[in-house]
């Protein structure tokens, strides 16, 4: 964070000082006492199950420089009426003071997390980068990262969910975007939307917020995100694998243990990538961070390069581990759209066939999809039957129509199988596991399925 002191802090917020205005904070603003940022900003809020003011006094013992609270704590604060929206204003002062700072803003239904940690990647190797941390990208975590930047920071890239429309225009209110990338319009949350117009409708609003001498970074291979370039008077630049898209994917090809490699074409050129991600969708992910960084203006090669080194940088999103017995856990728990679900089990079917392996599909319930939910689910059924994906075990009652769908395509005997929760699954996984499976654990974060890939993990562990 730029360093400022405390009255400094409270004239651009509307906030008073109290118990020490001579303190300067210097660290990174922060919602966690447990995680504290030293000399950073701990932002009280309060909460449901517990109120952060309680635990102010913990964070400055813990290294904080002070306190953004709603009501005096005892230690060095500044307090307004409401802390949430203080952190919006100073966030968006801060942005306004980075003069050297190219801020992107990405998007999309599925594939933000894993297209952001790409891009924070690719652009770190020409210049300091600050990137959203995991999926931090709502009304409170986008200006966490804003405040994470400092003047040293060249690139600021901020990941923006929405949950309605009007959010992203109210995070693009925080800082503005110079370059706007809009992934897909998917189903993800249609349940909330309602509908893809709206979920596009609302997606959109990134574009909007560009300036004339922004550049709005769009996927042609998505209808809906392609007539976004009529939502803006920036530049547009488009990615995909259609042929007219000014940055193109060529010859893509899933390796033996299911890592894409294709051609990265360009208006200039061409450069080979083979990334060390697993999954065919991860190609869609490297064009967009390339697009991106290409209007930054960095070198094609360098580009292509980087991708091809970038590892996994968020949990949980198709992580592997194997096994002393060669069981290869891929642990894909953080969340579940359609889309991902399809792209997730695709992969599952390539790196059964790399190893020579049975493959296993622990799947659970995909949240937020309205009235298309049972559709929906069952469809990844029958795809799991199409695939030949071996074994399917479906956990709890909103995934039960993932087996059903299964069933009525054709599985038989006990190729697929339900159980009722977390528990149930990780007790027929120990019963059933061989050396050398492969097993892919994937459902909506609510599902908490990862406590099954460790469970899997464990038994290595222990063995």
């Amino acid at each position: 964070m730029i360093p400022m002191t405390l009255p400094e802090i409270a004239a651009v917020v509307g906030g008073t000082v109290h118990d020490d205005p001579g303190v300067t904070v210097t660290g990174a603003a922060f919602l966690d006492s447990r995680t504290v940022e030293p000399g950073g900003l701990f932002v009280a809020l309060p909460g449901e199950n517990a109120d952060g003011h309680d635990y102010a006094a913990t964070a400055v013992a813990g290294g904080a420089a002070a306190v953004l609270a709603q009501r005096p704590v005892g230690v060095p604060a500044v307090v307004a009426s409401d802390a949430a929206l203080a952190l919006a204003t100073l966030a968006r002062h801060v942005a306004g003071r980075l003069d050297g700072t190219r801020v992107v803003g990405l998007t999309g239904s599925q594939g933000k997390t894993g297209t952001k940690d790409l891009l924070a990647q690719v652009l770190a190797t020409a210049g300091p980068t600050v990137a959203t941390l995991g999926s931090f990208n709502n009304e409170l975590g986008m200006p966490l990262t804003v405040l994470r930047a400092t003047p040293e920071t060249r690139f600021l890239v901020l990941e923006m969910g929405a949950r309605g429309v009007g959010h992203i225009r109210d995070l693009c209110a925080v800082a503005r975007p110079d370059v706007a990338l809009v992934l897909n319009v998917g189903k993800a949350h249609i349940g909330e939307f309602g509908s893809q117009d709206a979920i596009a409708q609302a997606k959109g609003e990134l574009v909007e917020a560009l300036g004339v001498d922004g550049v709005a970074v769009l996927n042609a291979d998505d209808p809906l995100v392609s007539a976004m370039a009529s939502r803006t008077d920036a530049r547009v630049s488009t990615y995909g694998e259609a042929v007219a898209a000014d940055v193109r994917i060529a010859g893509l090809h899933l390796d033996g243990t299911g890592r894409p490699a294709f051609s990265l074409v360009a208006r200039d050129g061409s450069a080979e990538v083979t990334m060390q991600l697993l999954g065919e969708h991860q190609a869609s992910n490297a064009a967009a961070a390339a697009a991106v960084a290409l209007a930054l203006g960095l070198d094609l090669d360098r580009v292509a390069a980087a991708l091809s080194s970038a590892g996994n940088a968020s949990r949980w999103r198709m992580e592997t581990h194997e096994r002393a017995d060669g069981v290869l856990v891929v642990n894909d728990a953080y969340n579940a759209n359609p889309d991902s679900m399809r792209a997730a089990l695709k992969t599952l079917a390539a790196l059964g066939r790399g190893r020579g392996a049975r493959t296993i599909a622990v799947l659970g319930e995909m949240r937020e999809l309205g009235a298309s939910s049972r559709e929906e689910h069952d469809a990844v059924g029958r795809l799991a039957v199409r695939l030949d994906i071996a074994q399917l075990v479906v956990v709890g009652e909103g995934a039960r129509p993932v087996h059903l769908g299964a069933c009525l395509e054709g599985s038989w005997a006990e190729e697929s199988v339900f159980v009722p929760d977390a528990d149930a699954a990780t007790v027929w996984l120990r019963e059933h596991v061989r050396p050398g499976d492969v097993v892919l654990v994937k459902a909506s974060r609510a599902a908490a399925l990862e406590r099954v890939a460790a469970a899997l993990l464990e038994e290595d562990n222990g063995r």
